[in-house]
């Protein structure tokens, strides 16, 4: 039987704070990356769940959330995987400037736990 929602939190590459609720059971990290100034792309982990390994199967259900405040930043990713075979999703989120104008777009990877983690 899947498990009930854990919180935890990461920092970005520019010292923004993140508030994650995931499932134990099936999120391994949440990697964000952001375009720099110069061109180049910056990937960073944001958040990596502390369990060694899975203490239940995940549930038909993956359902992950992610805030950020400060950037007014907040989804929720739920799908349904009955047979355990999503291993990554990726959101790319917009983020609003001053006047809601596009400011730039951050995306975030959901990575989950390896059969046997």
């Amino acid at each position: 039987m899947a498990r009930h929602n854990r919180d935890g939190q990461g920092v970005d590459q520019r010292g923004y704070q993140y508030d994650i609720s995931y499932q134990p059971d099936w999120l391994r990290h949440v990697k964000v990356t952001r375009d720099l100034e110069t061109g180049r792309q910056s990937t960073k982990t944001l958040f990596r769940n502390p369990a060694e390994r899975r203490e239940a199967e995940p549930g038909e259900r993956v359902r992950t959330r992610i805030s950020s405040a400060e950037q007014n930043l907040d989804f929720e990713v739920a799908i349904s995987d009955p047979l355990g075979a999503v291993r990554r999703i990726r959101v790319v989120y917009e983020i609003a400037g001053p006047g809601g104008n596009r400011e730039e777009d951050v995306e975030l990877t959901l990575e989950r736990l390896r059969q046997g983690d």
